[in-house]
Formats: C-alpha cells, structure tokens, sequence
C-alpha cells in the first residue's frame, strides 16, 4: 500500500460508499466541562479531511477518540465499522508534539516504533527503504533525531506513523512551525499517502492548508459549526469580498477602515492589511459608491476596487460571530507615545554578513525598517533569519558590515538604546505558574518601567490585550491566542520604539491571528517600528514590506503586490480525470517544486518559455483528460516558494 508512487496508480476517490469514520451524538465531558459537543461526522475513505478551530475548540479531544485513545462521554463513534479502540491497528496517529527520541537516529526511530506496532521482521526492511526514499530522508538515515530541521523531524514523525501501513492517519497539527517550503513538501507527501488509499484527518491552524483538504470541520467550543468543501464554506456566507488599493491609501488606511466598520450594511466586514483594506459586503454595486465617498473624504483619489471571493478566514471569524456574538473581532485602539512617521529609518543594515568558522550564515545582507512601518523577513529553516535577527538585536555582533539601531552605529551596544526595542520570541518565555498580572509586574521591572508608572502601564495592556477581568488568572491555563496576547502585551510594556517579533502566531487559530495583528497594526500606525518573522504567509499581507531570504542572502525585497506581480511565467490552476496521475506526470517533467496538489485541484508553474506554449499541459498530460485550466494570480506562498527555490537552484549550480 505505501508502495513508491507511480504514474499508473490510480486516484482514489473522496467519497466511498462506507465511512471510515462515523460519529453521531459524539461527546465528551470532563466534570462539568463539554470538551466536544453533540458532533455529528462521517468521514469517507481515501478523504484528506481538516479539522479547523481556535484553542480549546476541542480539536485534540476530537482526535483522542478517533484514535482509540479515550470513550467517548456519550454519543456513538465508529471507527472501521468498529469501536475506536478496537481499530487501533489500523490507524497511525501524529500527535502535536512529535514523540521522537533525540538521542536516536532516524533509523533506530524507525526502528523503535515498528517493534512496538509488531511490523513484521521480513517486511520492516523493505517498508522503512520505500519510507525513507518517499520522504527523502535516505542519505540521513544515521542522523541524531535532535539534530534534523523542523521540516526533517516532521518527515521522520510520518515515517514513524506510516511504518505499520495504517488505513487512518490522524495528524494534530503536524506542519506549526514549520516554513513554507517544508510544509508543501509534505502536503505533497499527504496527497502521494492519500492516493494509495489512506483516509487522512488533519488539525490545522494555517488556512491555507485547509485549502488542500477535500472537506474540512469550523470547530468552536466543542460544536462543529461548518462542514463542507473549500468552495462550499466561501459560497455559504453569501457574501462578496472587495479589495481596496491605491497609493494614498497606506497614509489613510486607519481612519478610512474605521469609517467604513460604522457603515452597518451593505458594509459586513472590513480588515486591514499592510497595502490594502478587505471590505466583505452583502452586495457589491450598492456597496462600492459609499466606499469611493469615504474614500474621497479622506483625501484618496486613487482608489481601486477590485472583486474577489471570500477568503477561508473570512468563513471563520463570520461563522464564529454569527454563532456568539461575545466572540470579538476588534479591540481597544492602542493609545502610544506620538511619533514621527515617515522615511526615518529605524533599522538598518548595509551589507552584513556573519560567519561562523567556514560557513556563512548571513552573506552580503541589507534592509531598512522605517518607523510606522511593518517589515517582514521571511526565509526557509536555514535561511539565516534568526541569525540577522540577533544580529540586529545586538545578540550576536556580524562579521561585516554596519547595523544601525535609532539612526545610531553600534547602538545595540547602547543600554538607552536597548530599552527602547521590544522582542517578542517564538517560544512562550512568560511563567506559567504566575497569574496574569504577576508576568506583567515581572517584566515591569525587567523593562525599567518607573514604579509610578507601571500600575498605569499593566491596566494599559491588560486594555489593548482584551485580557481585562482576566488578570487573576494563572498564565499556565490561558489558552494559546490569551497566551499570545500576554506575550505580545509584555514586549510592549514599556512603548518601545522598534519591535522584534519572531513568528509571534506560531500555532494560533485564525481569530486570534486576527485580532494579533489588529494590535500590531495599530503599533506602527502610532510610529512604531517592527520587525516580523512567519511562516505563515497569508499574515504576511499585513506587512508593508517583504524581505525574502534564502541561503543566507537577500533575494526578493518589495511590497507584497510588488512580489507577486513581479513573479516570472504564469501560474496555471487545472483539474483533470487522473490527479494523483496528472501530478505524477508533470513532476517527471517540471521541477517539484512548480506542482502542487490543492484537494481536487492541481497548481502549475510555468516558467517562461513554459508559459508561452498554450498546449505545453495537454502534451505533458497527452491520456489523462483535462477537465479545466485558468490562470491564477500568485499568492504570496506561490511567489516565497518560487524565489526560495530559483535561489537555491542558482546557489546549487555555483
């Protein structure tokens, strides 16, 4: 079954005739609390079916049960036909956090976890060869777990999971953390699985990851609130997403959302991003002469609308709020010390780069960082990232080349300089067994704060937080997206100027995302400078600049209209009467990396002079029925992964 794949395997179909899971009534308590409600789910063989939800939805719950790991409370789970846990042989499960032995190897991991799934002797060897091969992972066979990229640990963790050929992969948010190249790498390892008949449930917080998925669940307080295909979700909110653009529009962009939030219909929802305004409405031509006047009062002559379908956030946080109108989407207006926007740069860095011994971490880097202004750095796993991020934090001094901090040479060496920058790290570094406003008293005093001040300050954060009536509360127990906000309301405790945040939504649902960067948003808008990491580049839209990197070097610099359209050849959405047959196909004859599977959609990369022949897909194809082609506009995604690979292409060949 996960034999290696081939042209002429044959696609399996979404939808067969007996469910591989089936629940009806589906829940479970614990005291007094209703983790999963009343669900109500059939899953069907060979289906990449996603689970979506914020923290606490009751997504790990959920999956416990599928997994044979706990009973239910009440209700009716058949797993196989059969009670879960009497069909734990057939189902391999991936927990969020990978329990892999870092003192071993891949091999011995391999090794450990089919002695314990009793994977027969004469047929462990050749299975692990096919895995090992499948995931490209042949020539690390003897590498210590500990010491693999996020990306590699991610691929051993499937290895280990599909080493006794499960019929059911259960996979609890497998890719958080990880960058986008990884991430489509195992998307396309999901789909190969998939195709061999393996029916794949997967929790995810990155939407555009449900976007691969042929159905997928909104999770919210332990009900599922919507179910269907990608394209059946967007089409139930019966709304319509208009985008807005224009080059005054950046200046204006605040107060022109707030006034649009006020409207009420045909006005339903309006988000900022770092280069336009979203605008959801009820309907498109009533909606788009009040948003031209709003415009116009507002001094943008400019201004361009153009029509889009909804985004996969947008049924989220509508869904939520048509649910519970307690949920929020907005919050309190961040009221920081008055600065001058403008084209003073507040970080700067001219040709850096930093070696360690032979290799080169960072080579030949520069960038610039304006105050107001949101710039994101974005880059694989060993791009050179956290390094340049130390690096401008003054955490490790360059090799080469000139740092500025505050218009100031060296000044990371400077302690009045230092107070003024805020950092926010991937890993949650507040204490657990402390309440709310214990952490914030703690780092009060870590940042200076003057003592007549800080009662001030804490109620200011616990404010812009949404965390007020929360401040009791022992940080351990928060769920993720409060933990985030604690977090990020830390870092600014002291209204810094400049701002480091190091992937700072790692692992948050889309709502908490959301209301995240409606903070950080409103930071820059009152003069703050920041500095952000993702790897999730849908959030990347909210940056007024991008820096991509890759190897070490500064390879793409722009806005993120500027990187999309700049992106060579065309980008080419098709669907065909043999997918798993059709992406076999056209990744023999085109680089990896420009096919990608999307459920039951294929995306191609033509490059140029790929592009310019019109029937280059049927050829490629020849007996595999093309059912549609359209060309599509790059995402961000699209545009990250074809600069990171290009480079990585033209460093290979020098």
């Amino acid at each position: 079954m996960m034999s290696h794949l081939t042209e002429g395997d044959a696609a399996a179909s979404p939808h067969g005739a007996v469910p591989v899971i089936e629940a009806c009534g589906l829940t479970k308590r614990y005291g007094d609390l209703s983790a999963v409600s009343n669900i109500d789910l059939s899953i069907q063989p060979g289906e990449i079916f996603g689970l979506i939800g914020p923290d606490g939805a009751g997504k790990t719950s959920t999956f416990h049960m599928f997994g044979g790991v706990m009973e239910s409370s009440a209700g009716d789970l058949k797993v196989f036909g059969r009670a879960a846990r009497q069909s734990r042989a057939k189902i391999g499960y991936l927990t969020q956090q990978f329990s892999l032995f870092l003192d071993m190897s891949i091999d011995e991991n391999i090794r450990y976890v089919a002695g314990l799934r009793k994977v027969p002797k004469e047929e462990f060897q050749q299975r692990k060869e096919e895995l090992l091969s499948q995931m490209g992972l042949v020539q690390f066979r003897n590498r210590l777990a500990g010491q693999l990229s996020g990306g590699m640990k991610q691929k051993l963790a499937l290895c280990c999971a599909l080493i006794a050929r499960p019929e059911l992969l259960l996979l609890d948010e497998p890719t958080t953390g990880v960058d986008p190249v990884s991430r489509r790498d195992f998307w396309d390892l999901l789909s190969e699985v998939s195709s061999n008949g393996v029916t794949i449930v997967v929790a995810t917080p990155y939407l555009d990851e449900a976007e691969r998925c042929h159905r997928i669940a909104l999770m919210y307080q332990g009900s599922i609130y919507k179910l269907g295909s990608v394209q059946e979700l967007k089409d139930s909110l019966h709304l319509h997403r208009l985008v807005l653009t224009g080059d005054k529009l950046l200046a204006n962009e605040k107060n022109i959302a707030g006034a649009l939030d006020s409207v009420g219909p045909p006005i339903a929802d309006v988000q900022r991003f770092g280069h336009r305004i979203d605008v959801l409405v009820t309907e498109q031509e009533s909606a788009k002469p009040i948003i031209k006047k709003i415009a116009a009062k507002h001094h943008v002559p400019d201004l361009r609308i153009e029509n889009d379908d909804p985004s996969l956030e947008n049924v989220f946080v509508n869904a939520l709020t048509a649910k519970d109108n307690s949920v929020p989407i907005k919050h309190h207006i961040v009221k920081t010390t008055s600065r001058k926007l403008g084209g003073e740069a507040a970080i700067q860095a001219e040709s850096v780069s930093k070696e360690f011994g032979a290799f080169r971490a960072v080579n030949n880097v520069s960038l610039q960082v304006k105050y107001g202004e949101i710039y994101g750095l974005l880059g694989a796993n060993g791009a050179g990232k956290t390094t340049m991020i130390k690096m401008l934090c003054g955490l490790v001094q360059p090799s080469s080349g000139t740092l500025m901090l505050n218009g100031q040479n060296k000044a990371y060496t400077d302690a009045a300089v230092r107070d003024r920058i805020g950092y926010m790290s991937q890993k949650f570094t507040l204490y657990n067994d402390l309440t709310v406003k214990e952490n914030l008293r703690f780092y009060c005093g870590v940042y200076g704060v003057e003592p007549k001040l800080r009662s001030e300050r804490i109620n200011w954060v616990l404010k812009v937080s949404d965390l007020e009536g929360q401040e009791n509360l022992i940080t351990g127990k928060l769920p993720g997206g409060w933990k985030q906000r604690l977090a990020f309301g830390a870092c600014i405790m002291h209204d810094p100027e400049i701002l480091f945040l190091d992937e700072p939504t790692s692992g948050v649902d889309p709502l908490a995302r959301r209301l995240l960067w409606e903070l950080i948003s409103d930071l820059a808008s009152q003069g703050t400078a920041v500095l952000v990491t993702t790897h999730f580049l849908e959030e990347a839209e909210h940056c007024q600049r991008l820096g991509f990197m890759a190897s070490g070097q500064m390879v793409a610099q722009g806005s993120p209209e500027e990187i999309r359209s700049e992106q060579p050849g065309k980008l080419i959405e098709i669907k065909t009467s043999n997918n798993q047959k059709a992406l076999v196909r056209l990744k023999a004859v085109l680089q990896n990396w420009q096919v990608a599977m999307f459920a039951d959609r294929i995306h191609v990369v033509l490059d140029e002079p790929q592009a310019s022949q019109p029937s280059l897909l049927s050829d490629l194809l020849q007996d595999i029925e093309l059912l549609s082609s359209r060309s599509i506009s790059f995402s961000l995604e699209d545009a990250f992964i074809g600069i990171s690979q290009r480079a990585t292409n033209r460093a290979t060949a020098h």
